[in-house]
C-alpha cells in the first residue's frame, strides 16, 4: 500500500504551492526536496550549482529521496531533475504515487521569471529557448515516472489540487 503522493514535473509547473495546498487539505507533511538539500549544505540550491555543481547536487538529491521516500502520509514535492535518475524514481515510486504536474512552456516562462536567480538552469541568455529545449528532452522522463499527470497550465491551485484528490481515489493501492 502506498502512503506518499509525490509531485514531479518542471520547473513553474507548480510542485510547491500546490504540495503546500495539497499537504494542508490533507493534513500530511509537505515535504521538499530542495529545501532538505539546502538545509544540509547550508546554502541554496543556486549556489550548490555554482561553487559545486550539478553533480554533487544529485548526488545529494539521491540521499535526501533515499530519507524521505521511506516516510508515510506525507506529500513530496521534487525538483524538476529528479527523474533523470531511476534511482530516485523508483524509491519514490515504491512507497507514492507520483503525479506529474504539467505546463506549457509559454506558462512556465512566465511562473518562473520573477526568480530566475534562483533557478540555476535559467540563469542564460535565452531562457525561452533552454525551457522549450529541457522540457522537450525531460518529457519522456515524466512521463515514464508519473502514474497520474494533470495540466496546471490554465487551473487554479484548488482546482489542481481537487484533480489530485479525485484522481487518488481511483487509484488502486492507494487510500485517502
Amino acid at each position: 500500500m502506498k502512503s506518499n503522493i509525490v509531485l514531479i514535473g518542471f520547473m513553474g509547473t507548480g510542485k510547491t504551492v500546490v504540495g503546500r495546498a495539497l499537504a494542508k487539505r490533507l493534513n500530511w507533511q509537505l515535504v521538499e526536496v530542495d529545501s532538505i538539500i539546502e538545509c544540509l549544505m547550508g546554502k541554496s540550491i543556486a549556489d550548490i550549482f555554482q561553487c559545486d555543481g550539478e553533480v554533487c547536487f544529485r548526488e545529494l538529491e539521491i540521499e535526501a529521496i533515499k530519507k524521505t521516500a521511506s516516510g508515510e502520509k506525507q506529500v513530496i514535492a521534487c525538483g524538476g531533475g529528479v527523474v533523470l535518475n531511476t534511482i530516485n524514481i523508483d524509491r519514490l515510486g515504491a512507497t507514492g504515487v507520483i503525479v506529474n504536474l504539467v505546463a506549457s512552456p509559454g506558462i512556465i516562462m512566465k511562473r518562473t521569471s520573477d526568480n530566475q536567480g534562483s533557478r540555476p538552469l535559467l540563469n542564460i541568455d535565452r531562457p525561452a529557448e533552454c525551457i522549450k529545449e529541457l522540457m522537450k528532452l525531460r518529457k519522456p522522463f515524466y512521463e515514464r515516472a508519473a502514474d497520474i499527470s494533470i495540466s496546471t497550465s490554465k487551473l487554479n491551485i484548488d482546482t489542481v489540487v481537487n484533480k489530485i484528490i479525485e484522481s487518488l481515489k481511483n487509484y488502486e493501492g492507494f487510500n485517502l
